[in-house]
């Protein structure tokens, strides 16, 4: 065997050894600030310049900023980037660029091109693991039918990977997150558990099955997002991340002036949880949501609490709906997958919680 060969074995076994969840103090999107938080860092935005071509901005809380370019179309930007998630450094690109590129998808958009954030302990891991962070990446962006055309690099205390990304949709088919309608059915496109599985990974009791379908779901592009904004009917849309089902939900609530009731047993999950959470397998992210929007929902037992404001990574989109848009809904259910109705919006009353789980 030549010394090329010895050096590529020696490569590969060090990657595949490596832990890298064991160099960050969070996990993926459990690593976002807290709601409340966010608003005491962001303070007051009303001084700032006004562009009126800008039609989504900081106002609502959305998941992109969405720029009119006068033509019918427009612009979308935006950016998310987190530790890792998982051990393996491949597959953590390519988690956090499906994340990344969900913002695109969840207003509607199709993505144009991404550029990387990428900052690594040199003085802890080699330049080979990094590279598989953005073949990863690169995957995903390929899969996306983008090119990953450049990005940033740093010297950092932990490993980071994220994408900014830039995408494009017509003005007509822009789907916000402050659109609901009253009578609007909820529609959830991925089972929750991600940061309860990513829990128990680290803490070394996840089943490897349980963490696998985990991976795979953060894994899978919100591409159907494209194809749900046109429908007629479908109201808004948002993807569901580090502030949890509830959080997001609460999101759509606030911005459209309405509240929502929740069917807790309709709610998809990812395998074995009630047994993880017995374990203690609780994101911090989980109890910080909590504390941020705890007032705003009914009273829950601690098994709903860490369910619905468990943060995920990659998650799924929330979709509110009419009745007119069921039919067609349920045709793009049979091409991506499961889309689970979980609740219905509902008349906002000054005396109830926002969200009211049943």
């Amino acid at each position: 065997m030549n010394k090329g060969s010895d050096y590529l074995n020696t490569v590969n076994s060090t990657i595949n050894s490596i832990r890298l969840t064991e160099y960050s103090h969070g996990t993926g999107c459990g690593c976002k600030l807290s709601p409340k938080m966010l608003d005491e860092i962001l303070g007051n935005q009303e001084n700032g310049f006004q562009d009126f071509n800008l039609i989504v901005g900081n106002e609502s809380n959305d998941d992109a900023a969405v720029y009119d370019l006068g033509d019918g179309r427009a612009l979308i930007s935006t950016t998310d980037f987190f530790m890792p998630i998982v051990d393996d450094p491949y597959i953590f690109g390519k988690i956090a660029a499906c994340n990344a590129m969900s913002d695109i998808y969840a207003m509607g958009g199709k993505p144009l091109m991404a550029i990387a954030i990428f900052g690594w302990p040199l003085d802890k891991l080699s330049t080979e693991i990094g590279a598989k962070v953005i073949e990863g990446g690169r995957a995903i962006c390929t899969e996306a039918g983008i090119s990953l055309a450049g990005g940033h690099s740093i010297d950092s205390p932990e490993p980071i990977f994220g994408l900014s990304v830039t995408g494009i949709v017509n003005v007509a088919d822009i789907k916000k997150n402050t659109d609901a309608k009253v009578g609007d059915s909820i529609y959830l496109s991925k089972p929750l558990g991600v940061g309860i599985l990513s829990t128990a990974q680290k803490m070394k009791k996840v089943d490897f099955d349980d963490h696998q379908k985990a991976i795979d779901q953060m894994c899978k592009l919100n591409d159907m997002g494209i194809e749900v904004a046109k429908i007629f009917g479908v109201n808004a849309i948002t993807d569901v991340t580090g502030f949890g089902l509830a959080g997001h939900l609460l999101e759509i609530c606030l911005g459209s002036n309405v509240s929502a009731t929740i069917e807790f047993d309709k709610i998809p999950l990812l395998p074995n949880l009630h047994g993880y959470l017995r374990e203690g397998c609780i994101p911090g992210g989980t109890q910080r949501n909590f504390e941020s929007y705890s007032n705003k929902v009914n009273e829950l037992s601690p098994v709903q609490r860490s369910i619905l404001f468990d943060p995920q990574t990659s998650g799924g989109l929330l979709i509110t709906a009419s009745e007119q848009a069921n039919n067609s809904l349920y045709g793009v259910l049979e091409k991506y997958g499961n889309l689970q109705a979980i609740g219905t919006i509902i008349q906002k009353e000054s005396n109830s919680k926002i969200i009211q789980v049943r």
